[in-house]
């Protein structure tokens, strides 16, 4: 059960920075990180994020997250697939499915404009140049930083190609320590994957070659939702077979195996204050229709570090 910080506490008490990581379905933990967050007395003063924790952040730092949750809870997996509007351009999804429901829920707002300060992080096309976004439309810095590559189409913004950003900054805690944050509370999605930094060290080409079974599994793998909407606008883009795993499988999880390297490298330079991490680790990646399960669990990441977040605000406390 959460309790509420002590109110009579003197002094300035720190700003709190919020830094929420991509992880795509797993990403409705955020909401239920900021709703314990909530309950216990913990108002974020600076929001960043990447992916889609800068959709759930956007919408948090504009008053709109009540809306995002009812949305996430009455996702079902027919529902999922319809938002999916497929076609053939420089991503399998163009999206606009997705951003109608944004503009519907969050509307013409400017990121500056939002009562608490926000930043969504994205990459640039061909640079690799990292991008804060945290000014203009509210929408399109949310489209960019979720544009997975091959999946979404990168969006145009100020003269910049831009997609997502977990590709240069998966948890932006910079972002947040540079927006001016005391205290750093980030949310880690893709932590509970154990196994993802093994090397194996010694490896030829005399092993048993994967039977029909392995090859199921590994083309289905996360992305098994989105194969089999595909395949109605042409099997040659997702067909399995014994040799391998499928198109998009293969570039969902050179995204992932990337994020994952550089999520590491940036945590172990710049740690946050508080490290979040939910148990998300039997959550698919494209299952958004898990969201009940997925907040529940942002909820008890929150139950189990309150205890460090009180000290460390507490702490952090600037004297009268």
């Amino acid at each position: 059960m959460l309790t509420d910080l002590p109110t009579d506490r003197p002094g300035r008490p720190p700003r709190i920075g919020l830094a929420l990581g991509g992880g795509a379905a797993r990403g409705w933990a955020h909401i239920g990180v900021i709703r314990a967050l909530e309950r216990a007395g913990i108002k974020a003063d600076v929001i960043t994020g990447t992916s889609i924790g800068a959709v759930v952040g956007g919408c948090h730092a504009a008053g709109k997250l009540a809306e995002l949750e009812d949305f996430a809870r009455s996702l079902t997996k027919s529902r999922v697939l319809w938002l999916m509007d497929f076609h053939i351009g420089s991503g399998l999804i163009g999206g606009e499915r997705l951003k109608k429901l944004l503009v519907r829920d969050v509307g013409g707002l400017a990121i500056e404009d939002l009562p608490t300060r926000f930043a969504a992080v994205a990459t640039e096309l061909r640079t690799g140049h990292e991008i804060w976004l945290t000014r203009g439309h509210l929408v399109e810095a949310l489209q960019a930083s979720y544009a997975l590559p091959g999946i979404f189409d990168p969006i145009r913004l100020g003269g910049r190609w831009l997609f997502d950003g977990a590709l240069v900054n998966p948890i932006p805690v910079t972002t947040a320590r540079a927006m001016s944050a005391d205290l750093i509370i980030a949310v880690n999605l893709n932590h509970d994957l154990y196994g993802r930094g093994a090397v194996i060290p010694d490896h030829g080409s005399l092993a048993e070659p994967p039977t029909d079974e392995m090859a199921e599994t590994l083309a289905e793998g996360l992305f098994s939702p989105v194969i089999g909407a595909a395949r109605s606008i042409g099997q040659r883009m997702t067909r399995r077979s014994v040799t391998g795993p499928g198109l998009a499988s293969v570039m969902v999880d050179a995204f992932n195996i990337t994020q994952d390297r550089i999520a590491r490298s940036r945590l172990a330079g710049d740690p946050p204050d508080i490290h979040l991490k939910p148990k998300l680790g039997r959550v698919g990646l494209f299952d958004f229709h898990r969201a009940e399960e997925c907040i529940a669990l942002g909820e008890n990441a929150v139950a189990h570090a309150l205890d460090e977040i009180q000290a460390a605000m507490e702490s952090l406390t600037q004297p009268a």
